[in-house]
């Protein structure tokens, strides 16, 4: 063979290779992106257990303690206990 046939065939398959690294099924391009894509459903996850956790604790809050649930009611529904007197305060508008 000559040097020259032993040297196309070297650049043929170097650009073979190259194409299946940047353009090819499993190339980095595609891998970057799959990277990303990771990092964002783990941050999701985060966030999603964070608030998992915080449900959690609530909900064990207000099985184990009657002051949460009175103070939800209290809070979101406006109820008032027995023998309380409720006052509202209307602010003027500037």
């Amino acid at each position: 063979m000559s040097l020259r046939l032993v040297l196309f065939l070297l650049a043929g398959l170097t650009a073979l290779l190259q194409y299946r690294l940047w353009v090819g099924e499993g190339s980095l391009p595609a891998a970057w992106a799959l990277e990303t894509a990771i990092e964002r459903t783990q941050a999701r996850i985060d966030r999603l257990q964070a608030r998992n956790q915080a449900l959690e604790a609530e909900v064990a809050d207000l099985k184990t303690a009657l002051e949460a649930v009175e103070e939800r009611a209290r809070m979101e529904l406006g109820m008032i206990g027995p023998g309380e007197t409720f006052y509202q305060v209307i602010h003027d508008a500037p």
